[in-house]
């Protein structure tokens, strides 16, 4: 099955790309992986950008319970469409309540038995009183405000610090809900909340 999305995050994780778009027909979330367990895909999908049109080829939907939006793509090269127009980009927001309650992470055993729902795991925001930032362990983080609620999140956006100049004006951001991970000390596994881009 052939798409054409509208690239709205292509960031970096453990060297590899994590691509996430929306159906320009469906308006519906796309997130190509190169596997079954959700595994990133290889650097020569790093050349594409947010706002762009690509058409690519699906192989096979295989949503996870902290990622439902996960499709297999082959190896068919993706082809170029083009790119919505900044104007355009209003048409494809979200706007839920909030992302996945309050706080930067969710317990993945809250997921795993049926607690927490995740109809989807990606969302693009208007977010409010954005700035973006350093902390201690030299990574990027952004501090927002979402329908009444702030949030502090890690930045995969491998563009972050051109944001730096005037963040006030990048209100647009993909948030997503990251892979099952446990944190050096902890017993529990989590998925934290992610800004995959700045847009």
């Amino acid at each position: 099955m052939k798409k054409v999305i509208v690239v709205f995050a292509n960031s970096v994780k453990h060297g590899k790309h994590c691509v996430a778009g929306k159906d320009v027909d469906t308006k519906e979330w796309i997130r190509p992986v190169a596997d079954a367990a959700g595994k990133e895909l290889d650097k020569r999908h790093g050349e594409y950008m947010s706002l762009q049109k690509v058409k690519i080829k699906l192989v096979k939907d295989a949503p996870l319970p902290n990622q439902p939006e996960n499709w297999i793509v082959g190896h068919a090269p993706w082809i170029q469409r083009g790119n919505i127009e900044a104007h355009e980009v209003g048409g494809y927001l979200d706007v839920p309540e909030t992302l996945w309650g309050i706080g930067d992470r969710i317990a993945y055993s809250e997921i795993e038995n049926g607690n927490i729902k995740i109809a989807q795991s990606l969302y693009l925001i208007r977010g409010d009183k954005l700035a973006i930032y350093k902390n201690q362990w030299d990574k990027w983080r952004a501090s927002f405000s979402y329908q009444g609620n702030h949030y502090d999140l890690s930045v995969t956006d491998p563009n972050a610090h051109n944001h730096l100049p005037n963040p006030q004006h990048q209100s647009i951001l993909c948030v997503s809900l990251g892979e099952k991970f446990k944190p050096q000390g902890s017993e529990e596994d989590y998925c934290f909340k992610i800004v995959a881009a700045i847009i």
